[in-house]
């Protein structure tokens, strides 16, 4: 179906994406960095990016995509040195676990999960969600709960479990934050307008359906695929890693 990404290699192989031997091309390919949708889904602003179209599926020109994931790295690497704040942001399926692992991984905070809208552009309501969680989360944990009937404690129970899902990956959250990190901005569009409304630095997956206008670091890839992910996501934690290595050794 044209609506589907389609994960199978695009006939002619890697040799014609990009002919020259590189490992580091050859480890993207691999991961499926460059495939694309069908050229009817594709943005305008996105055509820089393409390579060309193989079984009716556009690909990106990884040489491209290489450069793009680079100026990336260097951004995470900068904050890294300074130990700053990043925000990362997926919650689609493949995407949720991926970003949780990265955030978990750096002390980063994270939404994998779902959105809640005024997380960037209502801090006094978000911090007092996130209070009220952790209120919750001590009183449980204290036999402070006992009290109520079983019944009770099952709905509050139920009511942690849900904030957990939603706020647990903030709660580390700051007002300073230096970034975000977003995983398909078109998915996330609650987040990306939010991130655009107080002006705040954003890094991005985006395959060809996204409008990559005002992202600061536009990384253009496959942003379904989890190999296609992983590889990005485990590539700009080892630089924000790199940062703050740096950073202890001066």
């Amino acid at each position: 179906m044209e609506n589907e990404e389609i994960k199978d290699p695009p006939s002619g192989g890697k040799e014609e994406i990009f002919p020259s031997a590189d490992a580091e091309l050859e480890a993207m390919f691999r991961a499926g960095l460059h495939f694309a949708y069908s050229r009817s889904r594709r943005h305008p602003k996105m055509s820089s990016y393409m390579y060309g179209i193989k079984n009716n599926v556009e690909v990106f020109e990884l040489s491209k995509v290489r450069e793009c994931l680079r100026s990336a790295e260097g951004f995470f690497a900068k904050i890294g040195e300074r130990k700053g704040n990043i925000l990362l942001v997926g919650t689609k399926p493949s995407v949720g676990p991926l970003v949780k692992e990265m955030g978990l991984n750096l002390n980063l905070p994270y939404v994998s999960e779902r959105w809640v809208g005024g997380t960037l552009t209502n801090g006094k309501v978000i911090r007092e969600r996130i209070k009220f969680f952790e209120d919750l989360k001590r009183k449980k944990e204290s036999g402070e709960l006992e009290k109520y009937t079983k019944k009770e404690r099952l709905g509050l129970s139920r009511k942690i479990e849900a904030l957990e899902r939603y706020l647990g990956g903030i709660v580390n959250i700051k007002n300073d934050l230096d970034a975000i990190f977003i995983v398909d901005p078109k998915e996330e569009k609650t987040a990306l307008h939010e991130a655009l409304n107080v002006k705040l630095p954003i890094v991005a997956i985006l395959s060809s359906d996204n409008d990559p206008s005002g992202i600061l670091y536009p990384i253009p890839s496959n942003d379904t695929a989890v190999s296609s992910i992983a590889y990005i996501t485990q590539r700009l934690t080892e630089a924000y890693r790199d940062g703050s290595r740096r950073a202890l050794a001066s």
